[in-house]
C-alpha cells in the first residue's frame, strides 16, 4: 500500500533496508572503506560524559560539585538558605555525599547561585583563589 507522503519509492525504500540489514545485525559497520567509520575514542581522551573537563593542573573538583548542585538544584532553588537546599536536595534524591556537603553550608546565609553555594564550601574554580 502506497502512502502518499513518501519521499521515496517502494522499491528504493527496500533497497535502503538491504544495504543497512548486516549493520544492524552485527553491530559494527560493514563497509569496506574505513574513512566512512567514525574514529573510536582514544585512552587519553577526558570523559565528557560525566561532567565538566578539569584544566589542566587541576583536580577539577569545585567543577564537578557545581556541576552536581546545578545538576539536582536548577534555577528554581534560588535563592535559598541552607535548610531550603537541603530540602530541595532531599527532594530531588540527591546522593548523599552531595547532601553532606550541603550541610556544611553556613546557616545564616542566603545563597543566589549554584557559584556562591561552592564557594561558601571553601572550593575555588580554576583562575579564582
Amino acid at each position: 500500500m502506497q502512502r502518499g507522503s513518501d519521499r521515496l519509492s517502494v522499491h528504493k525504500d527496500e533497497e535502503m533496508k538491504h544495504e543497512l540489514q548486516g549493520l544492524i545485525r552485527s553491530g559494527h559497520p560493514t563497509r569496506v572503506e574505513e574513512w566512512h567509520d567514525p574514529e573510536p575514542a582514544a585512552d587519553d581522551d577526558p570523559d565528557v560524559t560525566l561532567g565538566p573537563v578539569p584544566a589542566r593542573g587541576t583536580t577539577g573538583q569545585a567543577e564537578a560539585v557545581r556541576f552536581e548542585f546545578a545538576r539536582r538544584l536548577g534555577r528554581t532553588a534560588f535563592p535559598a538558605d541552607r535548610e531550603a537546599l537541603l530540602r530541595a536536595l532531599e527532594e530531588r534524591h540527591a546522593p548523599d555525599g552531595l547532601i553532606s556537603l550541603a550541610e556544611e553550608l553556613p546557616a545564616d546565609r542566603t545563597f543566589h547561585t549554584v557559584q556562591e553555594v561552592v564557594t561558601a564550601l571553601g572550593l575555588h574554580p580554576r583562575g579564582r583563589e
